[in-house]
Order: C-alpha cells, then structure tokens, then sequence
C-alpha cells in the first residue's frame, strides 16, 4: 500500500490519500474495513485490467462515485512504483474511464464536468454554514454555496452536525481568489465521514464550470484553503475537466488483510 499526498508539491500538504493495489477485489466489507482502518479522507483501490487498471474509491464509512485526489494519487502510484516509465494511464471507475497523464513533475487528469442549477438559499444551508452566501448552487452530488469575500470562506465555522443533516451528501464553499489564484474553496461532507476534506478533486468538477461561466474563461489556478491546503489547475473542456496538480509519496508498505 501506498500514502500520497495529492495537489502539493510538499510532504504533509495537499490530501493524503491511501492507494492498495490488488491482484482482484476481496468483499466489500473488506474494503470498507481497509478504507476504515487507513482512516483517510479516501483509499482508492486499484485492481490490473488488461493494459489498464479497475478504480474503486471509498471514505472511513462508504463507498463514493468519484474522488479526484485518490484518482490522482493512483496515477502518481502506477506510473512511479508499479509500472517506471509510463506516462499515462487508464482507469475504469464507477464515473466511467478517467485518464492519468504525467506531465513534467506533475500529473493531469479528466474528469466528467458537474453542472449545477442556481436555486433559493434553504434556511437549513444557512443555519449549517453559520453565514448567509451571495449564491447556493446544486447539483445530485452538492451544494455550493458562493461568497463574495475569500476571507469569509477562509473563516467559515460550519456547524457539521447540521451539514451532515443537509439533503446533499457535501457542500462546498467557494469565493473569488485573492492574490495568486482565480478562486478558492473549501469541502464539508460529514455525512460520508469526511469533516472538512484538505483537497478536493470532485468539488472543482462543480467549480470549474461554475467560474468559467462567471469569470468568461476555461483555464484556474485554485487554491483549497483548508488547514493542509492545496493548489489545483483547472481546465473546462465541453463536458469534462482537467485537474492538474503534484504528489508527495509519504508512505509505503503492505497491509496484512
């Protein structure tokens, strides 16, 4: 197994993640028992498919559709420790094929774009997050709530037994960058075991496009201003995104199962 920080160029930022590579799938309460005891935001496991690889992601508590930094830290695992040299790889994942691709340092990955509807603040988002957005966005897999002020998304103090209670799985909070980088955000979703997420790949598949539309243009430089934080480059494709971003191996071992 191995323990990757994703989205940094240094070791114990970005997000860790965990990455066990497998001969095959065991039962899932296995690897729900795994994901449990690596006690990370995700571990993704990664079964040989041919010249490509199956992908299966799950929090301490369940099993998710999609999980970009694992997704990441998977490709960084491939193309380093088990396959030297490659330079791009294919995963088949419950979100259809995600691509891999190295590119100097770092590593580039497509992902299916999530658009999302402008819809009226419910009073239970407001009461969760403790401040009132300019705008709430929504999706099947979020609400994203927009600021005008990255201070106030730097300061933000959810109550997360009430986002745990909201009727998304997470919500994200985003407002225009400051300094260095087009926007910022930060990730709650206490109902599938993750309090604040460092660094999320699958929040700017809902980011990208909501700020291309905003700012006119289909290329970020995002910053995920969480304790651990993160930079991630953004690009909108038509339906898809590319998130480009480095990875730090921390750990490597093997687990008795």
């Amino acid at each position: 197994m191995f323990q990757v920080d994703a989205f940094t160029d240094h070791r114990f930022g970005g997000n860790p993640a965990a990455v066990m590579p497998m001969e095959r799938f065991p039962e899932d309460d296995v690897l729900r028992a795994l994901a449990a005891e690596n006690n990370l935001s995700e571990t993704a496991f990664v079964v040989p498919a041919g010249s490509e690889y199956t992908l299966r992601w799950f929090t301490p508590t369940t099993e998710v559709p999609l999980c970009g930094h694992a997704t990441l830290a998977s490709g960084a695992v491939v193309m380093e420790r088990l396959e030297p040299g490659r330079t791009e790889v294919v995963f088949r994942s419950p979100s259809g094929p995600l691509t891999v691709r190295k590119k100097g340092r770092r590593y580039v990955m497509d992902l299916p774009a999530r658009p999302s509807d402008r819809i009226p603040v419910p009073p239970a988002v407001e009461e969760s997050l403790g401040s009132s957005p300019a705008e709430l966005w929504s999706n099947e897999f979020n609400h994203m709530a927009v600021y005008g002020d990255p201070s106030r998304v730097r300061h933000l103090a959810p109550d997360l037994s009430k986002v745990a209670r909201l009727d998304r799985p997470g919500v994200i909070v985003t407002a225009p960058g400051d300094g260095a980088f087009d926007f910022v955000s930060r990730y709650f979703a206490p109902a599938k075991g993750i309090p604040e997420d460092p660094v999320t790949g699958a929040a700017h598949c809902m980011l990208a496009p909501y700020w291309a539309r905003r700012l006119g243009k289909t290329e970020f430089k995002a910053y995920q201003v969480s304790r651990r934080g993160g930079e991630v480059i953004c690009r909108v494709l038509g339906d898809r995104v590319e998130l480009e971003g480095e990875c730090v191996f921390y750990l490597e071992g093997e687990a008795m199962i």
